[in-house]
């Protein structure tokens, strides 16, 4: 196994950059179960951004949506999304459907991965006993698990796969070695290798759960700032000027790991004893920024039923990623209370947008003025706003929301009013 045959499952945000790089130095199968998602990639379009069509188009990775070629890898890594259910609790529904596909190919003395994020004990407990169920083989001793945790910052292409500390863990310290060794070879950050795998399930759903956290507690600022009358901006820039200041900004909390990795967490915590205080909290908080910027919106419109145009749907800047985005939560706050919203996205799938949340994206946001502008996500091109576009979208006496802060440094025309977290 000094150059074993690799398997990864699941190619979206996670999935795809790590078997590109992993096909740079291995034999690596790239399986999804989605054959529009295969060929997509097999064109040389990665719809989500991550890798670039000249990289895809060149990379030594095969692509398939059969799971029989699966058959013969030594190493298969699975990277299937953890989502919450619609009461926030664990969904390993796509974890086991992955474990069924593993188990029926799965070799003796092969090596299975995950890198999807879940609470301590879960590989061994629910993964590792799936696995068994299906193959017939016994976890340990004819096969092995190990844990390896995501750490995709979709959009960021600092924090790549090839750059990061990634963390590796195994059944067995010669698992952890192997693995250490495949990782190792990707990246130029190094590795870790976690005592147990339950220190490394354990290490990824804190990792979101602390951002979480400290994203609840400026949200909170925010709240008190807004009754207050002053801009929670103004107080993060001047209170920033302590050395030791954490950088924390406001805003709604989506995505696909920090929105819901808490309460994996809260979940391990309650069936252990203990009630998380705290992580629950700051999941209530966040949950609620929706409903209170729409409110906040609607008490700076006096309650006049408005013409809103909301600009950008997914769940963070300069991305198309629409999962679990906290931009609906704004949109249904104003349309309960009265407000007619139109939505326009520059970046996200609107087909998706469509299938996803019902919502129908404006194919320009020109096309007339409105009462009252949302600045909702920060993509690149509703950054970059002139006064005199503002003029050109906004009715005389009309309302620019800013909920991002990226136009703070604009003076808007003197007939429009402006409205900030």
């Amino acid at each position: 196994m000094s150059h074993p045959r690799i398997a990864v499952i699941g190619l979206g945000y996670v999935g795809l950059p790590l078997a590109v790089a992993l096909a740079r130095h291995f034999a690596t199968i790239g399986f999804d179960i989605d054959p529009g998602r295969i060929a997509e990639l097999e064109a040389g379009s990665d719809r989500t951004g991550e890798v670039a069509p000249t990289l895809l188009r060149s990379s030594t990775l095969s692509l398939s949506a059969d799971p029989t070629v699966l058959a013969g890898c030594e190493i298969i890594i699975v990277t299937v999304p953890t989502p919450v259910t619609a009461d926030n609790q664990p969904d390993f529904g796509p974890l086991i459907k992955a474990c069924g596909t593993v188990g029926k190919i799965l070799g003796k003395g092969a090596i299975v991965v995950f890198e999807s994020t879940v609470y301590p004990g879960a590989t061994e407990s629910i993964c590792g006993p799936e696995l068994e169920r299906v193959s017939g083989l016994k976890s340990g001793q004819d096969f092995f698990l190990g844990y390896s945790p995501e750490r995709i910052n979709p959009g960021d292409r600092e924090h790549t796969v090839e750059r990061i500390v990634k963390v590796v863990s195994g059944q067995t310290p010669a698992v952890t070695e192997r693995l250490a060794m495949v990782y190792g070879a990707i990246t130029s950050g190094g590795v870790h290798r976690a005592v147990s795998i339950q220190v490394a399930e354990a290490a990824k759903v804190i990792e979101n759960a602390q951002r979480d956290i400290n994203i609840a507690f400026i949200n909170e600022v925010t709240m008190i700032c807004q009754r207050l009358g002053i801009s929670v901006h103004d107080v993060l820039d001047t209170a920033g000027t302590k050395w030791n200041f954490l950088a924390f900004k406001p805003g709604l909390v989506g995505g696909h790991c920090i929105g819901v990795d808490p309460f994996y967490l809260a979940e391990c915590a309650r069936a252990v004893g203990h009630h998380p205080e705290i992580i629950l909290a700051g999941r209530r908080i966040n949950d609620g920024m929706g409903d209170f910027v729409a409110a906040r919106i609607d008490q700076a419109l006096k309650g006049r039923a408005s013409n809103i145009l909301v600009l950008g749907l997914t769940f963070k800047e300069n991305v198309p990623d629409l999962r679990n985005t906290k931009v609906v939560d704004v949109v249904a706050g104003l349309t309960a209370r009265g407000h007619s919203v139109s939505i326009h996205d520059a970046m996200a799938d609107p087909a998706e947008a469509l299938r996803e949340y019902g919502i129908t994206l404006l194919p320009r946001f020109d096309a007339g003025r409105v009462d009252c502008l949302v600045g909702a996500v920060a993509h690149r091109p509703y950054a970059e706003f002139t006064s005199e576009l503002f003029a050109q979208l906004v009715r005389p006496g009309g309302l620019v929301a800013d909920l991002k802060g990226m136009w703070r440094s604009v003076t808007l025309p003197a007939d429009l009013q402006r409205w900030q977290l």
